[in-house]
């Protein structure tokens, strides 16, 4: 009851300070440049910080992704429902197939896009040379998306990335990682290194990188850096053995 009385009061008060702000500002605009009227308000209180906020898993992840395909140069790259923001900038030097269980609208050249289920991709065996699925199989059968609830979804999509993997081919795989595995229900999941590791166990680590609970990024992790963690974000490059 306390802490509700609180946030009401520093609303208050920030609504307050806000609307004298305001007062001054839209007297002080004496050239009539731009209209400045009360019902176009929009408040950002949480911005004027001493430094940039920014979500480490998304930034350092895919940032991560975009520096290895930088460097393979793949003439094509298929994606399973990563970060859209992701796909789009890639796309400018690399040509990418995006599929996503909730089919995305976006026009862009470099870019085609449409429905996949990661459970049963629309693939041939062996077809796909490079492969990315990023922060999305920990969501996998939790209903989080309008999936139906499978506790063997997850397993199942990883089962999925490895069937349709070329030989020599590499897949770019994120999940949180942390020192237990266990459920957010209806998030995520979050798995330990060696639990991943398990799962691919028919393919090759090539290399891992880690962000930590504080948000570091560690480019050349090991599974020491994540034994003390509770929700990292573990980013896996895997290749498929050539037999």
């Amino acid at each position: 009851m306390r802490s509700l009385i609180k946030r009401k009061l520093r609303k208050y008060m920030l609504l307050s300070q806000f609307r004298k702000k305001f007062d001054a500002v839209q007297g002080s605009l004496a050239d009539n440049r731009f209209a400045c009227n009360w019902e176009d308000r929009w408040p950002c209180f949480d911005d004027a910080t001493s430094a940039t906020g920014f979500d480490a898993h998304y930034v350092y992840h895919t940032a991560w992704a975009a520096r290895v395909l930088e460097q393979s140069r793949p003439e094509r790259h298929v994606d399973v429902g990563s970060c859209l923001r992701f796909t789009t900038l890639v796309s400018a030097f690399i040509s990418i197939e995006f599929y996503d269980y909730r089919p995305v609208k976006v026009s862009l050249t470099g870019l085609t896009s449409g429905h996949a289920d990661a459970t049963a991709l629309p693939f041939a065996d062996a077809s796909v040379s490079s492969l990315s699925c990023m922060h999305v199989v920990e969501h996998i059968g939790l209903e989080r998306y309008g999936d139906p609830f499978d506790p063997q979804g997850d397993l199942k999509a990883m089962q999925e990335l490895m069937r349709v993997l070329s030989p020599g081919g590499q897949l770019l795989f994120v999940v949180p990682i942390g020192n237990e595995a266990r459920i957010q229900y209806n998030a995520h999941r979050i798995y330990t290194y060696a639990q991943v590791l398990d799962c691919f166990a028919a393919l090759s680590l090539d290399s891992f990188a880690f962000i930590t609970d504080s948000g570091e990024f560690i480019p050349n992790a090991e599974e020491a850096d994540t034994l003390t963690q509770k929700y990292g974000c573990g980013c896996f490059r895997f290749i498929r053995r050539v037999n």
